[in-house]
């Protein structure tokens, strides 16, 4: 019996193992626990491995192929269709058998262990920042209460801070609703330096990636987006162009023809959100700074705003953005303006 390929669900606690001969017939159908998984695969020799792409799945690829297995992640929604019916772990893992072996299954890279560090500052920073509006949108709302109202921005906040630490403001605020607020002002003074030290970090490692430097020199890609854009593609050459790329951020519009007839409608929104947000962010900052300048590298930018509303065109170029992004790693140089028109 010679196994050629298995399926492997994943989970926290207990694994679901199936596995097919050259012949495509079950050779093997067994479940797991976590501290099995490692001793068993150690037993067999290395073949085909196919898993869905999860927050373990890159830690079991790399101990899987530490033991000589070639690994494959799919994407989920990719493999529910080969599900036959009702939702097991046996038929998920049968699922997963199938799915592999397609010629025509797009599969997600291996992330390794840095990369994945990477992200988790990225996600961490997000995070805080999350935390950082619901304390500011707290505090404001409770001293509209009392008719304090200061402009929008987070920079805005320090007057609203100062207010509350300002011994002279009793009039203004009770002492008794100061104390009450006291808390949200404390967690907002420790968040602010947390935020600095993540980025401090993030900085760090994209002064030390060739990638993400040379990201860097697109237009509306900062120290931040590069980071997480050579963070999450290790390996462009799983996308056969940047419009595949710009597509897989959902950064295109979604079809819906039949017929022979194209149509053509809002952006699919698929992919990974986060990267999405920060090219729409940067491309919103590019146009803005477009408006007030006639250079060549603005004209394109111009033109579109000429004839599309402004949150179109930040899309747009967002989508031109991450095609750009693309070719920078595919190719390993850097962004180069395109030269102006006769």
């Amino acid at each position: 019996m010679q196994i050629t390929t298995i399926g492997l669900d994943l989970a926290k606690h207990i694994f679901q193992v199936h596995a097919v001969d050259e012949m495509g017939k079950v050779a093997i159908r067994k479940r797991l626990r976590r501290s099995e998984v490692l001793p068993f695969f150690a037993g067999l020799r290395p073949c085909l491995i196919g898993m869905e792409a999860c927050a373990t799945s890159h830690h079991w690829a790399r101990e899987l192929i530490k033991l000589g297995y070639t690994v494959k992640l799919m994407p989920p929604a990719y493999v529910k269709a080969y599900v036959k019916r009702g939702k097991t772990d046996a038929a998920d893992a049968e699922a997963i058998c199938e799915a592999v072996t397609r010629p025509s299954m797009r599969f997600v890279p291996v992330k390794s262990a840095e990369q994945q560090s990477v992200l988790m500052l990225h996600r961490m920073r997000a995070l805080l920042i999350r935390q950082r509006t619901m304390l500011v949108n707290a505090l404001r709302g409770h001293l509209a209460e009392f008719g304090i109202i200061v402009a929008q921005g987070i920079n805005r906040v320090r007057e609203l801070i100062k207010l509350m630490t300002d011994d002279s403001a009793d009039a203004v605020l009770p002492p008794l609703a100061r104390r009450a607020l006291a808390p949200l002002v404390d967690q907002l003074l420790d968040l602010q330096p947390r935020i600095r030290a993540l980025e401090a970090e993030l900085l760090a490692w994209h002064r030390q990636s060739q990638e993400s430097r040379r990201l860097e020199t697109i237009p509306g890609v900062g120290f931040i987006t590069a980071t997480a854009l050579a963070a999450t593609v290790p390996d462009p050459s799983h996308f056969r162009s940047g419009r595949e790329f710009a597509a897989w951020l959902g950064l295109t519009p979604r079809p819906n023809s039949s017929g022979g007839k194209e149509r053509l409608g809002r952006i699919s929104k698929m992919g990974d959100g986060y990267l999405r947000t920060l090219l729409v962010v940067g491309a919103t900052a590019v146009i803005r700074y477009a408006r007030t300048k006639t250079a060549a590298d603005t004209a394109w930018i111009n033109s579109l705003l000429a004839r599309k509303p402004a949150r179109l065109a930040s899309v747009a170029l967002a989508n031109k953005t991450a095609r750009i992004a693309w070719a920078v790693l595919a190719k390993g140089e850097v962004y180069r303006a395109p030269a102006p028109a006769a």
